[in-house]
């Protein structure tokens, strides 16, 4: 079953490829999607491994206030992505966040490049390990094999119709993750209830610390602080991601744009309580199990044949993210860094899809070396934050500003970021970084003025 639908994708890029005529089919879908397509393909994109996998492991060891990078902080981004910057960015009809800093200069564009890439590709390698970790759990396939049969399916499917064949697919993918973890959910709260699901909620609620089922730490304000900065780390540090803007620019309308945003967050963060509220109830049921806690929760009340639909919901949740993670950094390097390096010769379609290929290459190095997958997806989030944030902003809004002025904010948000490395203070890092960021772009853009 998961076989035949594997090939079922397959066919649909192959139909989605026909769509594809210009580098404008490929990244953004030419500009066509309708609410239902624009709010399917945000909300699956989002909800992957980080919501669904690696966040219940997480809140299974830490309690609900893990949740606030996902799935609360992510949620939140599309939220102010929908009220303050889609219909914005939208209307500057551009094809990939680069090309918003391309509005103040070459090497602001090359450097908005190389920031996002890397970031993306500890993204995606998250979505490899995790997906890689189910297919160990339920098919009994090394974590090698599983990363190398996973990378090869996504990229099969995101060379072939670009944004149309992810896009496509996402739609159909949403039903099958929002069927499996519904279900999933509905499996854990009844077994704690005796047959009720809401008998199963109460339970839980009794029966778990009244600290594991808070959302904002209360013990100091040093925990307040740092998990405030983690909230924002993923509620900002999305904000310039190329997936987001990619999928806001592929709307067919400004209104479009902001409405789905809006719509895809509600529902991002209402299906994204259902594995946070599993990751709790996971010490009650099976106390054993600190690692893949969906996974073993459903190979233990599941049936055989839901067991196969967990695993394709599975499936659907990360090749989902793994092909939108692709796409957003690879049309960035061909469009943004390599089309002005590479000959003219070479079709723009041809750079996407090389760049792809590069991408994804990066992303199983990073998924072999097996580090802490949330400690990835936490940092992928901030590179973001500190090194694109404020400038995407200003330039979303118009603000005006050199290419130097531009590089140097970036470069001292990066270096002040860094410091977290080897400097504990109170206020995360992050946050500091995202200030210095602003403090520098703004002293600098007014003395140009």
């Amino acid at each position: 079953m998961l076989g035949g639908y594997l090939v079922l994708l397959f066919v649909v890029s192959l139909l989605a490829n026909r769509q594809v005529r210009s580098e404008e089919d490929y990244i953004v879908a030419g500009r066509r999607l309708p609410l239902s397509l624009a709010t399917a393909t945000l909300f699956a994109t989002w909800f992957g491994a980080g919501t669904v996998l690696t966040a219940a492991d997480e809140i299974r060891a830490e309690g609900v206030r893990a949740a606030g990078l996902e799935p609360y902080g992510a949620g939140l981004c599309l939220l102010l992505a929908g009220l303050f910057l889609a219909g914005r960015l939208w209307s500057m009809k551009v094809l990939t966040v680069s090309d918003v800093f391309s509005r103040f200069g070459p090497k602001a564009e090359a450097l908005s490049v190389l920031v996002t890439v890397p970031s993306y590709v500890g993204w995606i390698a998250v979505q490899l390990v995790a997906l890689a970790g189910t297919l160990r759990v339920t098919l009994g396939l090394d974590m090698v094999t599983g990363i190398a049969v996973v990378a090869v399916v996504s990229l099969v499917y995101t060379l072939l119709g670009g944004m149309w064949s992810v896009t496509v697919t996402d739609a159909a993918q949403m039903l099958l993750i929002v069927a499996g973890v519904l279900w999933l959910g509905h499996a854990v709260f009844a077994t704690l209830g005796d047959g009720s699901s809401l008998e199963g909620l109460r339970v839980l609620e009794a029966q778990t610390e009244d600290e594991r089922l808070r959302l904002v730490p209360r013990e100091s304000m040093k925990e307040f602080v740092a998990w405030v900065g983690v909230l924002m780390v993923s509620a900002l540090g999305n904000l310039p991601g190329q997936e987001l803007a990619q999928r806001v620019m592929a709307a067919r309308s400004a209104r479009v744009a902001r409405r789905a945003c809006i719509l895809a967050g509600c529902l991002y963060v209402s299906i994204g309580t259902v594995p946070v509220l599993i990751g709790v109830a996971a010490p009650l049921l099976l106390p054993e199990a600190e690692q893949a806690v969906l996974q073993s929760l459903a190979m233990r009340l599941f049936s055989p044949f839901m067991m196969v639909v967990f695993v394709l919901s599975v499936v659907s949740v990360v090749l989902s993210t793994i092909t939108s993670g692709l796409l957003a950094p690879a049309t960035s390097l061909a469009h943004n860094l390599l089309r002005h390096r590479v000959s003219s010769r070479v079709s723009a379609l041809a750079l996407c899809r090389i760049s792809v290929v590069l991408v994804l290459l990066a992303s199983i190095g990073m998924a072999l070396l097996g580090e802490n997958a949330y400690a990835i997806l936490e940092a992928s989030y901030a590179i973001g934050l500190v090194g694109l944030f404020v400038p995407f902003v200003a330039g979303v809004y118009g603000l005006r500003a050199s290419d130097r002025a531009t590089v140097a904010a970036m470069l001292v948000g990066i270096a002040v970021w860094s410091l977290e490395w080897v400097w504990e203070t109170v206020v995360p890092m992050s946050l500091v970084a995202v200030a210095a960021c602003g403090i520098v772009f703004e002293v600098l853009r007014r003395r140009e003025a």
